[in-house]
């Protein structure tokens, strides 16, 4: 589906109040690995450990990644304590408990990550925080956990919204979808159009993710909130005054027809993002499925250009050497992780179809953003076959500025890193399928 998205609406988004935690947690997109992509539910102790030393041992924590985040199926499935009502880690799979592997994890100068949900359940069928909020913040908090991932299955009907943030009658001010996602294709919900102007963080949704918000505000240790809603009740709007970070889609596979429609969803979403709130597209599925080395390039390019959380879901043991470059990327880290421009890059040039195209098969080709070490230029080829792409410096934005139609400049290849000298006017590439080149612009050349 190609929908036309109308400019003028992209731009009238509204601002929230940001959550602003101590020594800096969240002010930038987290780098991290969790354990879902790689091993769903088969997971234990050693293989926590194994993926937290192959993070040092493969230079990932010098690069900068630091969580290490458990996902579903931690805890004894059908109960809680009967004297205490907290949520008992599985003694089978965690025998020195969360606060015994927390602890490890410490001692490797790494950070641990839990998993919850908002309702009733996990999506697993284990324990989950709605009603218990308060209490197992209290218990994430004493066992030292630095990052919570907040899930959102099992929501009980007293908590779903009775609007859907997909209704046709708004197509053709937002495009298919308000948020990036239809609640209803996934969630059973019923399409019902919320009033014009509907202020969406007086949702459920909203009030539901917010009181753990404030339990995990309440406690006396700093623990980064992930919201994963998947985009539900348009959450880019209220997700930056409630936690770090927000899923603007439902879950991603390993395949590329699915990592360029959460490509094509970001695209129009990078207003609501900068220091302190960051729309997160999901983790990174490198390593796994059918990805090309050219595929998994443009899956990492993309995320950190957009400044979403980059989380490793692959078993690391496996992870080929170029691969393991592609994480490690120093440029595209450096973007994603500067500490002095907080906004993502964004589309300048869609390239195969006309600008503001909603296509998820076909999503924006050409993207820019600053950062102090210039300008980074990404030139994406979404065809089934090899394609010129070319970047024009008089149509990237940052660079007309600097008067692009009459200097030269200084550019740097992202992947090689090799230094390519003073370009004027243009630079292009015969890139491959599903392949991404990318460049940064930096000094205006003298003489």
């Amino acid at each position: 589906m190609q929908i036309l998205i109308p400019f003028a609406a992209l731009l009238a988004l509204p601002a929230t109040q940001a959550i602003v935690l101590p020594d800096g947690t969240g002010r930038l997109p987290a780098l991290g690995w969790n354990s879902w992509n790689a091993y769903y539910c088969d997971i234990d102790e050693a293989k926590i450990l194994t993926a937290a030393h192959a993070i040092i041992d493969l230079g990932l924590k010098d690069a900068g990644y630091e969580y290490v985040n458990i996902d579903d199926c931690w805890s004894i499935k059908d109960s809680r304590d009967n004297v205490t009502n907290q949520i008992i880690p599985d003694p089978l799979k965690f025998p020195t408990g969360i606060k015994g592997i927390a602890d490890e994890i410490h001692d490797l100068g790494l950070k641990v990550g839990i998993y919850g949900s908002a309702g009733t359940k996990t999506c697993g069928g284990f324990p989950a925080q709605i009603g218990n909020e308060y209490l197992d913040a209290a218990t994430f908090a004493a066992w030292e956990i630095d990052y919570l991932k907040y899930d959102n299955c099992y929501v009980p009907d007293n908590w779903t919204d009775i609007y859907s943030a997909c209704v046709p009658d708004q197509w053709q001010t937002y495009g298919p979808y308000i948020n990036g996602t239809c609640p209803s294709a996934s969630s059973g919900q019923d399409e019902i159009s919320a009033p014009p102007g509907y202020d969406w963080s007086t949702s459920l949704s909203a009030i539901r993710y917010g009181i753990m918000s404030d339990a995990l505000l309440a406690q006396n240790r700093t623990i980064l909130y992930s919201l994963c809603n998947w985009g539900h009740a348009a959450v880019q709007t209220w997700g930056g005054s409630t936690g770090s970070s927000w899923r603007i889609t439902g879950d991603i596979t390993p395949w590329w027809a699915r990592v360029a429609e959460i490509l094509n969803e970001g695209s129009f979403l990078s207003n609501y993002a900068n220091f302190w709130g960051h729309n997160d597209l999901d983790m990174l599925h490198i390593g796994n499925g059918n990805l090309t080395l050219a595929e998994s390039r443009s899956h990492f390019a993309f995320w950190a250009a957009m400044k979403s959380p980059i989380i490793i879901g692959t078993d690391l043991l496996k992870l080929d050497s170029e691969k393991v470059a592609i994480l490690k990327n120093k440029a595209l880290l450096a973007f994603h992780q500067d500490d002095k421009f907080g906004k993502p890059a964004e589309p300048y040039k869609w390239g195969v179809n006309p600008n503001w195209t909603f296509n998820a098969t076909h999503p924006a080709e050409y993207w820019s953003g600053a950062s102090k070490a210039g300008t980074l230029v990404l030139a994406m080829n979404t065809l089934e076959k090899k394609a010129w792409r070319e970047i024009k410096f008089s149509e990237v934005p940052q660079l007309k500025k600097l008067g692009a139609s009459k200097d030269s400049f200084e550019v740097r290849d992202i992947w090689s890193g090799k230094y390519l000298g003073c370009v004027r006017g243009s630079i292009g590439r015969w890139v491959g399928s599903h392949d991404t080149v990318g460049f940064v612009v930096g000094k205006k050349c003298r003489g």
